[in-house]
């Protein structure tokens, strides 16, 4: 009766499997487990939490910056960045204010949907087709949305008022079984990402370029269209969650979405996907926004401590983040 031995090689890549299966869970789970957290020791700290009111606000409140988290969890899976959102945001907003005030509740969607969305086109086209780097061509699409805003609001002088009729602000302001449309919105919108994500050639796509771009390019991937298309849907959810703030607080302010793309950025690194892109999930995103949305209701419901905290804990969280997930890739690749 023989026996089987294992070589050093096998016990090797053994070890690095294991390696790897933790730091994947670490990854996809390690922000879920500080939520549930964190929620339970709220729950059992502050009587309001828990209520069904206070979940709802939370939820609400964090619908906004889950749809811009969605685009941009594609954007980062490509290993691009996308720093346009926030300003685009808020330029959709004040677009649907705007065409609300003077047209229609279809107008209030579609204009933009529209502009928001070229913004997002033209972006991709350049970073795909002039290879230039993501970070200066999404700072130059911030910096034209803001001023395209401030332009047409005089300075944020003038605040474009949806019209107390306007079938526009049920969009927001109605609900469904209890439940605000946003959230509503955004189960569907997150449940269709991770379909595109799991289901279609695109995810696999996605996450190859993001992983090693020349080496997607070698196997005949669509690497151009495939960042034209996440750019692209990047500046349409930014546009879309505008139009949702429009009809939330029935106006077209131009001063929302500053720092927007960094807690949209925030939200999608806790969520476990990868900067360097490569790596993530989209539940995982949407796990990053609600600690972000609890860490900020925590804090309210603490009352002692400003805003400010939010951005205090928020940021030693991403860095914590950050540095976990290098060390552990170089634990991997040890």
């Amino acid at each position: 009766m023989s026996t089987i031995e294992s070589t050093p090689q096998a016990a090797g890549t053994d070890v690095t499997a294991r390696r790897l299966k933790f730091v994947q869970r670490v990854q996809r789970q390690g922000a879920l487990a500080v939520l549930v957290v964190l929620c339970l020791v709220a729950s059992f700290q502050f009587d309001a939490f828990a209520t069904g009111a206070n979940i709802r606000s939370i939820g609400l409140q964090a619908s906004f910056l889950a749809v811009i988290a969605l685009g941009m969890t594609f954007v980062i899976f490509t290993g691009g960045i996308d720093l346009s959102v926030g300003s685009v945001f808020a330029l959709g907003g004040v677009l649907a204010a705007w065409a609300a005030q003077e047209y229609n509740t279809l107008a209030a969607v579609v204009l933009p949907l529209a502009v928001c969305g070229a913004i997002g086109l033209v972006q991709g086209l350049v970073i795909a087709y002039g290879k230039l780097a993501p970070f200066i061509v999404t700072l130059a699409g911030l910096l034209f949305a803001r001023g395209l805003l401030l332009f047409i609001s005089d300075e944020g002088a003038t605040v474009n008022k949806v019209p107390a009729d306007s079938a526009f602000r049920n969009l927001a302001q109605g609900s469904l079984l209890g439940i605000p449309y946003p959230i509503w919105i955004v189960v569907v919108f997150f449940g269709l990402g991770a379909l595109v994500l799991h289901r279609t050639s695109f995810g696999p796509t996605v996450l190859a370029i993001g992983g090693q771009e020349d080496a997607a390019d070698l196997m005949g991937l669509p690497v151009a269209r495939t960042k034209v298309i996440t750019y692209t849907a990047s500046g349409l959810l930014a546009g879309f969650a505008g139009v949702l703030i429009a009809s939330y607080t029935s106006s077209g302010v131009a001063i929302i979405g500053v720092g927007t793309e960094l807690q949209a950025i925030s939200a999608v690194v806790l969520g476990g996907t990868l900067l360097a892109g490569g790596a993530g999930t989209v539940f995982g995103t949407l796990v990053g926004v609600l600690l972000l949305q609890v860490i900020a209701n925590v804090i309210n419901q603490v009352g002692s401590l400003n805003s400010n905290w939010q951005d205090l804990v928020s940021g030693g969280i991403l860095l914590a983040v950050v540095v976990l997930q290098r060390y552990l890739a170089g634990t991997v690749r040890r």
